[in-house]
C-alpha cells in the first residue's frame, strides 16, 4: 500500500510544491491545489454530465422496456443493451470520475503525510536520520508528521542534520496551518482541551460532512426534478446521508489537511456540477443527443472491425445464453458424458466466433484454439 501512496504521490508532490512556493502558505496551497485539480478533471466530469444527461433522455424507454418484459429479467438486459448501442450511449460512463476522485485522494493523502519529503525536498538519508530521532517508525505514513511534531518541542536534537533541516521544517511548520490549527495533527472527537485549535481541528472533519451533504442532497433535487417519477427509495435515502457520515468519520482518522481538502473538493464539485446541469437543459441535450447518435453510426460503418464495450457484452451474453441453452436441452434427454459435453461446448464457442469474424468482417482460421 505505501508503494502506491510512493507512485501516485510524486507527481501531486511535485505540484504542491510548485504551488507552496507561489503562496507559502499550506491551507492556501491546498484551495488551489483543489482548484487546479478539478480544472484538469473538467473535460472528464463534461462528458459524464452529458453522458447521464443522455441516459435521462432513455428512461421514458426504459421504462416501457422494464414493462414488457417485467417477467423477463434476461431479455429485459438484452433489450436494455441493444438501446444502449443504438442512442451510442454508455451506462458505465460516471464511474471512472468516481475512480479518479480516490486517485486524487491517495495522492492528497501522500502529500499531507509526507510535506518533509515533497515540499521540503530533503534527501532520503536526512529523512531517515530525523525519523530515527523523533523514535517514529520508518516507513510508517506518519512518520514525517511524527518528526515535525517532536522538533516542535525538541529542536536541538535535530540541528545537526544537513541541509537547515530544523530551521526549513520549524519554518514549514509555521505555514503548515489554518487560523493557527497544525493541519498536520488529526481532529479528536474528544480532546482533552476545548482550545482554539482543537475546535478548528474538529469543525474541519463536520464541515467536510456537511459539504458533501450538500452535494447529495442537490444531486437527488435534481435527479428529482428531471425525473419527477423517481421514486426516492430507502436505498437511495440511506446512500445520501451515510456517505457524508462516512466522511466525517474518515476525517477524524486521517490529518486535518486531507479533511480540509476535502471541504474544498466537495464544494467545488457542487459548483461545477450545478453549473453543468444548468448548461444541459432538456433542449440542448436533445440536440447535442443526435449529434452523438450520427457520430455513432458514422463511425461504425467506417469502422465495422471494432466493437463498443456494450456489443462485446451483448455478443459474450448471446454465448453464454447458447451454451446454457445447450445444457438444458441436453439435461432433458440423455445425459452426456464430461468429454461429449465438453466438445458441444467448444463447437458452440467455435460457431459464436465464426459468426462474430463474419460480422465484422475478420479472418477466421477454424483451427485456431485461442
Amino acid at each position: 500500500m505505501n508503494a502506491l501512496y510512493d507512485i501516485i504521490g510524486i507527481p501531486f508532490g511535485y505540484l504542491m510544491k510548485l504551488i507552496n512556493y507561489v503562496f507559502d502558505n499550506y491551507a492556501v496551497s491546498i484551495i488551489v491545489f483543489t482548484i487546479v485539480t478539478k480544472l484538469l478533471m473538467l473535460p472528464i466530469n463534461y462528458k459524464t454530465q452529458k453522458s447521464a444527461a443522455r441516459m435521462q433522455l432513455l428512461t421514458p424507454k426504459l421504462e416501457k422496456l422494464r414493462k414488457s418484459y417485467a417477467n423477463n429479467p434476461q431479455r429485459l438486459q438484452q433489450e436494455q443493451q441493444k438501446l444502449y448501442i443504438e442512442e451510442g450511449v454508455n451506462p458505465m460512463g460516471s464511474c471512472l470520475p468516481a475512480f479518479i476522485q480516490m486517485f486524487l485522494l491517495f495522492g492528497v493523502l501522500d502529500v499531507v503525510y509526507k510535506p518533509i519529503t515533497h515540499i521540503l525536498d530533503f534527501t532520503k538519508d536526512v529523512r531517515r536520520a530525523a525519523v530515527e530521532i523523533a523514535g517514529a517508525k520508518i516507513g510508517d505514513l506518519r512518520c514525517e508528521l511524527e518528526v515535525m511534531k517532536d522538533l516542535s518541542v525538541n529542536y536541538d536534537k535535530y540541528t545537526s542534520l544537513a541541509g537547515d533541516f530544523a530551521r526549513k521544517v520549524t519554518d514549514f511548520s509555521e505555514n503548515f496551518t489554518i487560523f493557527g490549527a497544525n493541519l498536520g495533527k488529526t481532529p479528536d472527537f474528544t480532546p482533552d482541551t476545548w482550545n482554539k485549535e482543537n475546535f478548528i481541528l474538529f469543525m474541519i472533519p463536520i464541515l467536510a460532512g456537511v459539504a458533501q451533504l450538500l452535494s447529495s442532497v442537490y444531486s437527488q433535487i435534481h435527479q428529482k426534478k428531471v425525473n419527477p417519477n423517481m421514486q426516492n427509495g430507502g436505498c437511495m435515502t440511506f446512500m445520501m446521508y451515510s456517505m457524508p457520515l462516512m466522511s466525517v468519520w474518515f476525517a477524524f482518522q486521517v490529518p486535518a489537511g486531507v479533511g480540509f481538502y476535502w471541504i474544498w473538493s466537495a464544494l467545488l464539485s457542487f459548483v461545477i456540477t450545478f453549473l453543468l446541469n444548468q448548461y444541459f437543459t432538456p433542449e440542448r441535450t436533445a440536440a447535442i443527443n443526435e449529434k452523438e447518435k450520427e457520430k455513432a453510426r458514422i463511425y461504425a460503418e467506417k469502422h465495422p472491425e471494432k466493437k463498443s464495450f456494450m456489443q462485446r457484452m451483448m455478443e459474450q451474453q448471446e454465448l453464454l445464453e447458447q451454451q446454457n441453452n445447450q445444457a438444458r436441452k441436453n439435461s432433458n434427454g440423455d445425459k452426456m458424458s464430461r468429454n461429449e459435453m465438453n466438445k458441444v461446448n467448444r463447437e458452440l464457442i467455435k460457431e459464436a466466433r465464426k459468426r462474430m469474424a463474419e460480422k465484422y468482417g475478420e479472418i477466421y482460421d477454424d483451427n485456431d484454439e485461442d
